[in-house]
């Protein structure tokens, strides 16, 4: 009876392994021969290879290639050294004490002697951007940060552009140190099958620019997430953001769009081949297609047909621009080029990519401008999107084109941004804060040497709501030499001290005669200076041109009033036009206007006095601005735009309105009616009489016109495009030149004092 139990016990469990084994692999043939006489099985990786060898990442080249495929030995090598150095951080991996004694300077590793590396055009503009920019340092003994001359920015190294033997190579350099405060840029890392952010060499405690970042490779507080741009991407500013107007209500179109390659296998095809699933035809387009690689057909699925007809019918920049918001799903690697081509364009991004450190994350606030969201969720995006009312809409387009214009136009501002977040992280009592980062005009323009805190900044006195300041200091350059109490500084001084607001005459001597002593100044206008308004004489040394801009720490008042010493202007015009600064303080505000053009027939900007209905320029010889620019001018720009305005005695007019233009966006503002506001036959006799020295009187020179060309054509290519912005609009008083009474008029001389001076 035992027996019997015991047989049926195991006659049960081989049926139930049976079935088991059936219901596991149901396509199982039981009738196949013996393992050792059925033909060799092709290993699962070589098949999942050659289903995926021509899908190439849409943002990538082609480079799933089954010779590309490593064993898991090497992939858990690569792994193992990818994390290596995961815990760096600025306070364990960096040497903040050469910074501290060498400054913020970065030094470029010169080209390694021997064959020329090849190198992309994006790498060059890189360490263009680097040797022109004011960090630069040709010493390395006096550099806190280092820059390989080794083109990193493709690690792929199925690319043509990868670069073999990096560890051998950067080993032999002097200063590497195991990488310790090195900065290594990189658009592309790993490759095919798990694309790994394997940049193939031992980078050590180097600090990591790179696209495509992960919240599991980036080091937070360490390494810096950029975005990824294409071969094309232009050195200095290029196309500006496309929304040209604020037109409400802000929708346009198309609610969403997409359109692009779908990969029908492997990394990045789970959302991309989702898509259809939201598309309605409508508002709501969805595109994509199968014909990417050598081998599609192969490959492509039922809808593959129907997909590619689609795909085909639409130009991808309409859909673009008129879209409210643009998918952006992430390809083979988190990062894609569609991410800045929809900023640029104003089309909302709304990310698919999980894991993704947007570029510069750590001070660019995204919820401003995009919106993430989760890829198993996209069924959810279009009720998510339809919610948004039209000023969230219209505000995140707004900040979408601040971005584009501040950050991520051209590579020169991206590597600028890049070292400026580096900057704060090493100087952190220096830090920008997030309004300076995410508010017009933006972090790049703040510098520490002149304020840490946005109150002082004029971009900002509107949102903070502060009052401008009520007070002003007059600086004069001086060029013409104190003859007596009839010179044409002394007439100036008298006209300052008649007005309500100038609490600060500084004269700044560029006069190759001997400056005169301030005492003797007070006297010749002691009758007309009542209220005993200072006068300071600094006898400037070197006397150039563009030191009429400098931020002379005798100069006590924010707001500035910039005149040469032949000006001819009445107290109230000078009152009126505080007046309309107070309002514009962010802005150049004066009297003699002019116009620059686009000239055809040489292909260029040009620069006119002719008058017209429109101007760009308001010459500073009779100007109002914020004392800010003054320290823009002088550390902020490149030294090449000034030691042209040194060598011509010329323009430095000219590169003002250029820099406060590209810092505002915004034009110049043109008070009053005057045309005429400059004693030329005083001038005239000094440099006929007096001979050339120190900083001469160009007006009359036959060549000041033909320079003003050069420097005009010189200075666009200093910022990359042309900044200045046309206007139309005078700024005169209230009832100017109406038929009432003129004690119903503030400045009732206004209206006379041109033809009396």
């Amino acid at each position: 009876m035992q027996a019997t139990k015991r047989y049926v016990l195991v006659l049960a469990t081989v049926i139930c392994t049976l079935l088991f084994y059936i219901l596991l692999y149901p396509n199982a043939n039981l009738n196949q021969p013996p393992l050792s006489i059925r033909e060799p099985r092709v290993p699962w990786i070589e098949t999942v290879v050659q289903r995926l060898s021509d899908f190439a990442g849409e943002d990538e080249p082609n480079d799933d290639d089954e010779s590309a495929v490593s064993s898991p030995t090497e992939r858990r090598s690569t792994r193992q050294q990818i994390y290596k150095n995961r815990k760096c951080r600025m306070e364990t991996c960096f040497d903040h004490s050469i910074c501290e004694n060498n400054g913020f300077k970065i030094y470029v590793y010169p080209v390694a002697p021997g064959p020329e590396e090849k190198m992309s055009a994006n790498y060059k503009n890189i360490l263009y951007t680097l040797r022109n920019s004011r960090y630069y340092t040709s010493d390395p003994e006096k550099a806190c940060l280092f820059v390989l001359s080794y083109d990193t920015l493709d690690r792929d190294p199925l690319s043509q552009d990868f670069i073999h033997n990096l560890d051998t190579k950067i080993s032999r350099l002097k200063y590497w140190n195991n990488g310790k405060n090195h900065v290594i840029f990189n658009l592309y890392a790993g490759t095919y099958p798990d694309y790994l952010e394997d940049l193939g060499f031992n980078y050590g405690e180097a600090i990591i620019a790179k696209a495509s970042f992960s919240d599991n490779f980036y080091r937070s507080g360490f390494d810096v997430s950029l975005p990824l741009f294409g071969k094309v991407h232009p050195l200095k500013r290029g196309e500006g953001g496309y929304v040209k107007s604020n037109y409400f209500p802000p929708r346009r179109k198309y609610l969403i769009s997409f359109k692009g390659k779908r990969y029908t296998y492997g990394i990045g095809s789970t959302t991309r081949n989702s898509l259809f699933h939201i598309h309605n035809g409508e508002d709501i387009i969805m595109l994509t297609t199968c014909k990417h690689g050598k081998q599609w057909e192969k490959h492509k699925d039922k809808r593959c047909e129907i997909d590619n007809e689609e795909y085909d019918k639409w130009d991808y920049q309409q859909l673009l621009h008129n879209s409210t918001f643009c998918l952006t799903p992430r390809g083979r690697r988190l990062g894609s080029f569609r991410f800045l081509e929809s900023l640029q364009a104003g089309c909302i991004p709304v990310v698919l990519a999980n894991g993704w450190m947007l570029p510069f994350a750590e001070v660019i606030d995204w919820q401003m401008a995009a919106l993430e969201w989760e890829e198993r969720l996209l069924l959810q995006v279009p009720s998510v999107i339809r919610e948004f009312d039209n000023d969230r809409v219209m505000s995140m387009r707004q900040q979408s084109q601040f971005l584009w214009e501040r950050y991520f136009a051209s590579v020169d501002v991206i590597i600028k941004t890049s070292f400026q977040i580096i900057y704060d992280r090493i100087y952190k009592y220096e830090v920008r804060n997030e309004l300076a980062w995410n508010r017009h005009p933006g972090s790049l323009f703040q510098l520490q040497n002149y304020s840490l805190s946005q109150a002082n900044y004029p971009s900002y006195y509107n949102m903070m709501g502060i009052e401008a300041p009520i007070k002003f200091t007059a600086v004069i350059q001086a060029v013409l030499p104190i003859t007596g109490s009839l010179s044409p500084i002394i007439r100036v001084i008298k006209t300052l001290t008649k007005t309500v607001s100038c609490a600060q005459i500084v004269v700044v001597w560029h006069c190759m005669k001997p400056a005169p002593d301030e005492g003797r100044l007070q006297v010749m206008v002691q009758k007309e200076n009542i209220r005993n308004i200072p006068i300071i004489v600094i006898d400037d040394h070197p006397k150039k041109m563009s030191r009429r801009f400098y931020p002379f720490e005798q100069i006590q008042y924010d707001a500035i009033m910039h005149l040469d010493d032949d000006a001819l202007l009445c107290d109230e015009e000078i009152d009126f036009a505080f007046e309309v600064w107070r309002s514009f303080p962010d802005r150049i505000v004066g009297f003699p206007a002019r116009n620059h053009l686009w000239d055809e027939a040489k292909s260029r900007w040009a620069y006119t006095s002719k008058w017209s209905n429109w101007y760009s320029i308001v010459l500073t010889g009779a100007a109002f601005t914020h004392k800010y620019y003054l320290h823009l001018y002088t550390e902020w720009l490149p030294e090449e735009s000034k030691i042209m305005v040194d060598t011509l005695n010329n323009c430095e007019d000219l590169l003002m309105n250029m820099l406060v233009s590209h810092v505002t966006r915004l034009p110049p503002i043109k008070v009053t009616q005057r045309k005429q506001y400059k004693d030329t036959a005083a001038s005239q006799k000094y440099t006929l009489e007096e001979g050339a020295g120190g900083v001469v009187p160009q007006w009359s020179n036959p060549q000041h016109f033909s320079e003003r060309q050069r420097c005009m054509s010189s200075f666009v290519d200093v910022f990359g495009y042309m900044p200045l912005v046309w206007s139309g609009t005078r700024m005169d008083p209230t009832l100017f030149k109406d038929n009432v009474a003129k004690y119903r008029k503030r400045y009732p001389h206004i209206e006379t004092c041109t033809t009396e001076t």
